[in-house]
């Protein structure tokens, strides 16, 4: 069977020459005699797949020597509560709201937290990025949230706000390793693995040392505890094996193939293709301001539920699955993350032009 071109926003598509290798080794990997997935997280072999792996993400985002990696599980739920948990000192934080995640962020922080959000554009249906201008950051937060990318509703922080010195905390799960980042601006990213890196199970946490502390309070779970973690190098209890393993040959494959300036050029070439397309298509509209649009999750609409519907069944048909909007906002979603090759989002373009013919309002 053809493989289709997959627009999942997560799970989503993998490099097809990693998904090879993988299957190459998921029977005995190298001379083990076993699978990665059999695999003593104890090991030598093991201990040298994650070290490797944190040796080549730190390579990728040239990430400071003051920061730890980690490899985590449960997803940015679990950091949404430690978070808050770990960084608070004045028990306070700003939080600036663009999408469901964010939301849910500043939702979980107030069990913990006095919150104030600072702005959100929730009054357009998160279609765009609030101003930064005329902010005002309490000097006294423990942090500063903010998710920068949102997958659901297309949009992206194409620049970061200024704190005036408070710690920024970024959820970015579905832009990672999608562009050059200043690693040294953050105070902490977060990002599951499912939409650049590798697949479910594994979240990735990049954190500046000196916020790994004890002033958690008492009751705060073991697991939740970054100290916990950073302590044992990731290796606390039983990691995600086999997902480190698969997002380690993501990392080499970035590495091989020009990093991430190299895929940021890939990135902005995919989404050139779609989203001039949208700009002059007659029946296709996209939902998101020019400015503060995502490479990664592309959104857009005709404007009719049943339309829409008939467009991402005969999508399907012609191999281009899982284009349908999330359900909090229907329509379509295109998520074109770094494995997304160039054909396909110009097979999705020809296929939108033949429907646009064919679909004339």
């Amino acid at each position: 069977m053809k493989r289709v071109y997959n627009f999942s926003a997560g799970p989503a598509v993998l490099p097809e020459a990693v998904l090879k290798q993988a299957a190459e080794e998921l029977f005995i990997y190298k001379n083990t005699g076993m699978s990665v997935m059999e695999m003593s997280h104890r090991s030598k072999d093991f201990l040298e797949i994650i070290t490797e792996a944190e040796a080549n993400l730190r390579k990728l985002m040239n990430v400071p020597k003051n920061y730890k990696i980690l490899f985590l599980q449960g997803g940015a739920h679990t950091q949404f509560s430690m978070i808050p948990l770990n960084l608070m000192k004045n028990k306070k934080a700003d939080f600036i709201t663009t999408g469901s995640w964010a939301k849910k962020a500043l939702k979980e922080a107030k069990k913990y937290l006095k919150t104030n959000e600072l702005a959100s554009s929730e009054d357009k249906m998160f279609s765009y990025i609030p101003s930064f201008n005329n902010l005002s950051f309490d000097p006294e937060a423990d942090y500063v949230h903010i998710c920068e990318n949102n997958t659901i509703y297309g949009t992206k922080y194409h620049e970061l706000p200024d704190t005036n010195g408070v710690d920024l905390v970024s959820d970015m799960s579905s832009c990672i390793l999608s562009e050059p980042v200043d690693v040294s601006k953050y105070a902490l990213i977060y990002a599951g693995a499912q939409k650049n890196i590798g697949p479910a199970g594994t979240t990735i946490v990049i954190i500046r040392e000196d916020l790994i502390t004890e002033n958690y309070p008492d009751y705060t779970p073991l697991m939740l505890q970054y100290k916990t973690h950073a302590d044992k190098d990731s290796m606390f209890n039983t990691p995600p094996t086999y997902g480190i393993y698969m997002c380690g040959l993501v990392f080499k494959h970035l590495l091989d193939n020009g990093g991430v300036e190299a895929i940021y050029e890939h990135n902005k070439t995919k989404a050139a293709i779609l989203y001039d397309y949208l700009d002059q298509s007659k029946l296709f509209k996209p939902t998101v301001v020019k400015k503060d649009r995502s490479l990664m999750n592309v959104t857009f609409n005709t404007g009719h539920d049943e339309l829409n519907k008939k467009f991402i069944e005969e999508a399907k048909n012609q191999g281009l699955v899982n284009l349908k909007g999330h359900r909090s906002v229907g329509g379509m979603r295109a998520s074109i993350y770094n494995a997304m090759s160039v054909e396909g989002v110009q097979a999705l373009v020809d296929f939108m032009k033949k429907f646009e013919e064919e679909n004339s309002l």
